[in-house]
């Protein structure tokens, strides 16, 4: 099963030699479920010829808003709805949970609470998932027929499943303890508030899960569909 990454944001530049980019991190994290890859930087302006270029679809995080006014966010939003149509499955991370609603008639907000940063619980369907986040905007409103699936009391709908269409997380499960205390020295100082990132840096250790979530998206993506 080949699944294409829509890259929709780049790791700051201070992080590029030591991890990686967004794409290599997905591919890492998904690298025992016996996938081929193919990535487009739509970023960049570069997109798949056709949702049939890959047998699912993968989007990144991303630094942007799924609400700013960029030249490749409405030919992101018509692929997902047109991959939606036609029962193409798409995984969504952060900004790609995010853009995923918005394109689908759900709302995208700069949450007036703030930022969650580092090591989150997330209550699962009664089960309890340790995730890194690293965001601001949230999904505050869902798309007609969308469930929520994860949440906790930061996030209301910090995972969300479209029928057998379309599977989002608003946390990074692609982000390890490494990445996260580089982000904060490299993208968080001066953005996010010190108190936020000084607790984060003494929870780099909580969020070690991210191979029972790479297994629910390697589900998803290769869930029957009719």
């Amino acid at each position: 099963m080949k699944i294409g990454i829509l890259q929709t944001g780049h790791a700051p530049d201070a992080l590029l030699d030591d991890f990686g980019d967004y794409i290599s991190m997905f591919q890492t994290l998904l690298g025992q479920q016996d996938f081929t890859f193919g990535d487009w930087s739509v970023v960049d302006g570069v997109f798949p010829d056709s949702i049939n270029d890959a047998d699912g679809w993968l989007i990144t995080g991303s630094k942007h808003g799924a609400y700013e006014d960029h030249e490749w966010i409405p030919p992101l939003e018509d692929f997902i709805r047109e991959a939606v149509t036609h029962k193409v499955p798409l995984v969504g991370i952060c900004f790609g949970h995010q853009i995923i609603a918005q394109a689908l008639g759900g709302k995208v907000e700069k949450y007036a609470g703030g930022w969650a940063v580092g090591a989150q619980n997330y209550d699962f369907m009664g089960t309890s998932i340790p995730m890194n986040a690293w965001h601001q905007d949230q999904v505050t409103e869902l798309p007609p027929g969308a469930t929520t699936v994860a949440r906790n009391d930061f996030c209301e709908h910090a995972a969300i499943l479209y029928g057998d269409r379309a599977f989002t997380v608003q946390a990074h499960p692609e982000f390890g303890a490494k990445f996260i205390e580089g982000l904060i020295n490299a993208r968080g100082r001066g953005v996010v508030p010190d108190a936020l990132l000084d607790d984060a840096l003494t929870r780099l250790d909580k969020a070690d899960v991210s191979q029972t979530i790479a297994d629910q998206f390697a589900d998803f993506f290769r869930q029957e569909r009719t």
